[in-house]
């Protein structure tokens, strides 16, 4: 078989299984699994796949930029947005993650509610301008351009110092084994001091992160409270979170 032709069936496994396993998928061709491996380092750095131990995962098309995932899945953010703002209440103090998900909770937020979000994302502090009841606190730091949200030692000193009820995170993948993950190491880490500043997270994922990985972890699965998903989410993904142990709420 031609390496072409393996590299076609790998990506289709992965559309059609979620997943691939390097051992098991050179067992059904009749080749090696170091030619598999292979294979997948090739794909991988292509940017068409994710490697994992022992195989390889979809890439998160959530990777693209602000603009472009924008237009990924607007219906399914809308509907998590609003669930996930009638999460907060009144009197608390809520983390708020960058990302068009996260947009999308800040516009859904109750006219009436009076209650604090830090956020270091722009998008999120502007689009709670007029909200006449919420207090802003907006984190400062280096620009990271390609998801408009401040990271860096400023960003992560800043949340350090604040104790938050609820951080509504935003990721590029949740995989039962991979965990949370995102693409740039730099936003993974004020993620990471994100949750670490909360009492409880909640992450906010759309049907395109479910069962993909990026580079960087975040965090296990396990440290979320709860997976918010949409109702539009695909059965088999959502199982297979909840059969590795996570709480997946439907908005």
């Amino acid at each position: 078989m031609l390496t072409r032709q393996r590299h076609q069936l790998i990506l289709d496994a992965l559309r059609r299984d979620g997943q691939v396993v390097a051992k098991v998928f050179g067992e059904s061709l009749g080749v090696s699994e170091d030619t598999i491996r292979r294979d997948l380092r090739e794909l991988a750095a292509q940017g068409r796949l994710q490697r994992v131990h022992g195989g390889a995962l979809p890439i998160a098309a959530a990777e693209v930029d602000f603009a472009g995932r924008e237009a990924l899945a607007p219906l399914e953010k809308i509907a998590i947005g609003r669930a996930a703002a009638a999460m907060v209440q009144p009197g608390q103090v809520v983390f708020v993650d960058g990302g068009t998900t996260a947009v999308q909770l800040a516009r859904h937020l109750p006219p009436g509610l009076q209650a604090t979000v830090v956020t270091h994302s722009p998008s999120v502090a502007v689009a709670l301008v007029a909200h006449p009841g919420v207090e802003v606190v907006l984190i400062g730091g280096r620009l990271f351009k390609h998801s408009v949200v401040a990271v860096g030692a400023t960003a992560a000193e800043a949340i350090g110092r604040i104790h938050a009820d609820t951080c509504f995170l935003g990721v590029t993948g949740v995989q039962s084994g991979a965990g949370l993950t995102t693409a740039d190491a730099e936003e993974a880490a004020i993620k990471r001091a994100l949750m670490a500043a909360s009492a409880e997270t909640v992450v906010l994922a759309s049907s395109e992160k479910l069962g993909a990985a990026s580079p960087y972890v975040i965090a296990p699965l396990a440290a979320a409270a709860t997976v918010l998903v949409a109702p539009q989410a695909p059965g088999a993904a959502v199982a297979a979170l909840r059969a590795a142990g996570a709480s997946v709420t439907v908005a």
